[in-house]
């Protein structure tokens, strides 16, 4: 099977084959700082959340920088960032077939494993599954504070969860998983603000329900890259599970502040790049970034740092670029800020770290399509 690697160490960014996923260096580290230094700030933990990036090697610069483990999504993604050599996994979702939850168990044998519910019966089965391995899962209870999804409703319904967790032998209660999704992307800052107020009150609410059971929750988790500061100030929640901060997309820089600014907290530092493969027209160019190459859930990408041109739209295999002015040439490489990162990630096999134009870093995207 081929590699399909698309640069060496030392390649220049002018060499790079496309389409690829560019990530510029210097912005990468510097959010991966600015994150680390509100945390440590404000007294939180980060967990951050790997469905990003889908990278043990991006997951190992997170703890480099003080995140305590990651979230994945599925027990696969979970299983191939644990290959990489990551010991501290929540797979931050419901896991319920039988062999899912072997497969989950099995992973406890090598690393600390955590794992949400929000149904009693689950919990069963749970039990069963960590006693087969002899070991112990951490169970967190998901409560639904709006995004509408998993998640039981909060307050008192979650206490009855809780305590059957609390009993069982092979099962540790750790806390509340309470994620307001819908918020990230809003981007009205009043409507997103009050979107998470309420959702830190019934997170609160059901902690309080549970201290008066005599549980205690050791993580609070939750808060993405729109809502962080919400989150991280509410003296609610004491783990963010943020993920897109290192990356950015476009529809992140879509977000207003207090201000009236768009946020300017993380900057890009993922892109797709790309090669103007066809240019027979003089109003448009034709780009190697098509449908297979990005996810366009959250709308086409954007041009980086170009007011020239647009990305107007694709088909399988080519993107079509508005070009009214006639500036771009065949040959001629783009950066395009995907609209949504995370799933334009999972098409990909390789990142190519590029710094001061020449290529440092390739990374493997060790998750990639793992979706079990």
């Amino acid at each position: 099977m081929a590699l399909n690697i698309p640069a060496e160490i030392g390649t220049r960014i002018e060499d790079v084959d496309t389409p690829c996923l560019l990530i510029d260096l210097d912005a990468y580290e510097r959010n991966l700082k600015r994150m680390a230094d509100f945390v440590s700030d404000h007294g939180l933990r980060h967990r951050a959340h790997a469905k990003t990036h889908k990278s043990a090697d991006i997951s190992h610069d997170q703890f480099a920088h003080g995140a305590v483990g990651v979230c994945c999504q599925k027990v696969s993604e979970a299983e191939a960032l644990l290959h990489g050599g990551v010991r501290d996994l929540l797979v931050s979702n419901e896991v319920v077939s039988p062999h899912m939850i072997n497969r989950l168990a099995a992973m406890a044998t090598q690393a600390r494993v955590l794992v949400c519910t929000d149904d009693a019966g689950n919990v069963d089965d749970l039990e069963a599954g960590a006693a087969r391995f002899g070991v112990t899962l951490e169970v967190l209870v998901e409560i639904d504070v709006g995004a509408g999804r998993c998640g039981v409703a909060p307050g008192a319904d979650a206490v009855p969860i809780a305590k059957k967790i609390a009993a069982a032998d092979h099962l540790v209660f750790a806390g509340l998983q309470s994620y307001q999704g819908k918020a990230q992307h809003v981007h009205d800052y009043t409507e997103r603000k009050a979107k998470i107020d309420e959702a830190v009150a019934m997170t609160r609410d059901t902690v309080g329900h549970l201290a008066a059971e005599g549980l205690s929750c050791d993580i609070v988790g939750g808060a993405g890259t729109g809502t962080y500061e919400f989150e991280g100030t509410s003296e609610v929640y004491n783990e963010l599970q943020c993920g897109s901060y290192i990356f950015m997309d476009a529809d992140y820089q879509r977000i207003h502040m207090a201000d009236g600014r768009l946020i300017d907290d993380f900057e890009n530092s993922l892109f797709l790049y790309t090669t103007v493969m066809s240019k027979t027209k003089t109003e448009k160019a034709i780009c190697d970034a098509g449908l297979k190459a990005q996810s366009v859930d959250s709308g086409p990408a954007v041009v980086f740092s170009r007011d020239d041109i647009e990305y107007l739209g694709a088909s399988d295999e080519h993107g079509v670029i508005s070009d009214p002015s006639n500036h771009l040439s065949l040959g001629d490489k783009l950066k395009l800020v995907p609209g949504h990162c995370d799933p334009t990630v999972n098409i990909h096999d390789w990142y190519v770290g590029v710094r001061n134009g020449v290529v440092e870093r390739l990374l493997p995207v060790t998750a990639r399509g793992m979706c079990l």
